[in-house]
């Protein structure tokens, strides 16, 4: 059996659930606090990050994008990266999008500060930080508005594994209520179409220790 190494509000660990799920791979999760520095879990991935991928065979892989592609290559069944150059292009953009500018505008400002630091327990959150996440959220989710009025989906006719990073961010946003959906209803719409596929739904049944998320957060209509 494939384990996955994760957080429970990790984007990058969600993103490969996600896929995992899309492929119709059987796994299991196995939580990694990775700020203990496990010597077993440093000999998988010395850089101490989740996730890490071990597959059936016992190697190990480590960084979401790299187990994607991976696994794109390995059951390319149920495609998620698209059929020519051009469209592989423009979701491996969108990808590094979420993955870099959004984790660094967002994700971190808002998950990191207000739950990373109180997991990992190294004092208390910082304002100017928030602020920041809270002002550029808005950026992003006018972008994924504007994209879906005029694709289907963020990249294309097509669920692919931009919208899957995308939503592994915004979900562990919204585990902490902070996407403000009233302000982007099309933004929202495209979300609740995520939320509802079944490669989704383990996501919505995570629990942070100590931190329950907003009861929304479940529902597949919001």
């Amino acid at each position: 059996m494939r384990t996955l190494y994760h957080l429970w509000l990790s984007p990058h660990s969600r993103k490969v659930r996600v896929v995992l799920a899309e492929k119709k791979l059987e796994f299991m999760l196995s939580v990694e606090r990775t700020w203990e520095r496990r010597p077993e879990f440093l000999a998988l991935n010395p850089a101490g990050e989740v996730p890490v991928l071990v597959e059936p065979d016992g190697n190990a892989y480590s960084d979401s994008s790299a187990i994607c592609e991976l696994l794109e290559e390995l059951y390319p069944e149920h495609p998620l990266v698209g059929p020519t150059p051009v469209l592989r292009a423009e979701v491996r953009r969108l990808v590094a999008w979420f993955d870099c500018k959004f984790n660094r505008e967002v994700t971190e400002n808002l998950v990191g500060e207000k739950l990373g630091k109180r997991l990992i327990g190294v004092g208390g959150p910082d304002s100017r930080a928030i602020r920041a996440g809270q002002a550029n959220i808005h950026l992003h989710l006018d972008y994924i508005q504007w994209l879906v009025e005029r694709r289907r989906w963020l990249a294309g006719d097509f669920l692919s594994l931009a919208d899957i990073a995308a939503a592994a961010h915004l979900s562990c946003l919204d585990y902490i209520g902070d996407v403000p959906w009233t302000d982007h209803p099309g933004a929202k719409d495209w979300y609740a179409r995520i939320k509802s596929r079944p490669s989704f739904r383990s996501l919505l049944r995570d629990q942070v220790p100590g931190a329950l998320p907003p009861r929304h957060y479940e529902d597949l209509d919001f």
